[in-house]
């Protein structure tokens, strides 16, 4: 598949088939994804993958998320959508940062956490391609940050937890999502 089919046909897949994934698309997934530009080339990324019986963990754990900040009076649009899709999905795979600093300095998060949230955005991305490329649909999920400490905590992990992508076969055939031309969000420069 040429990189601008890929771009283009890809979509976010909510409905999976019931069908397991083998471990060695993972395995490529996750080789192509390792190859993304980073800042400084930190590669700011470690994985979890998730299957079997531990997808339902972590769908249980983004429930209990929800309802303690529902608890507070906050909402948590469709962090229950998501968690149902997690338990559904074959694999998902959970992106932790472990170069994340935390000492409340400006200079430390435009210096390294910002630059490192924008490389696993770039990972993350370079994922869903290949994803697409492999006949995989995936799903680019935030929602499990309503359960952030439940989640480092299960896994025993003190690195920053960012995001997850849901991995399957797609049991859907989403139609493209609008967009707003690029035309009407671009300017151009050319002098001072």
């Amino acid at each position: 598949m040429e990189l601008m089919e890929a771009v283009s046909r890809r979509r976010s897949i909510r409905r999976f088939k019931d069908a397991p994934v083998p471990r060695e698309l993972i395995e490529k997934l996750l080789a192509a994804a390792v190859l993304a530009p980073s800042a400084k080339n930190r590669q700011p990324w470690r994985f979890v993958v998730l299957r079997g019986a531990a997808r339902a963990k972590l769908a249980r754990l983004m429930t209990e998320g929800a309802e303690a900040v529902e608890a507070r009076g906050e909402a948590t649009h469709s962090c229950r959508h998501s968690a149902r899709i997690v338990a559904q999905a074959p694999v998902t795979i959970l992106v932790f940062n472990p170069e994340y600093r935390h000492k409340g300095l400006i200079f430390d998060h435009l210096t390294y956490n910002a630059p490192d949230i924008q490389s696993i955005g770039g990972m993350v991305q370079t994922l869903l391609l290949a994803g697409e490329d492999l006949g995989l649909g995936t799903l680019w999920v935030c929602d499990i940050l309503y359960a952030y400490p439940l989640i480092r905590e299960w896994l025993g992990r003190e690195e920053e937890l960012v995001t997850a992508v849901c991995v399957g076969y797609p049991d859907e055939t989403p139609e493209a999502r609008p967009r707003t031309a690029w035309r009407e969000i671009t300017q151009w420069r050319e002098a001072e």
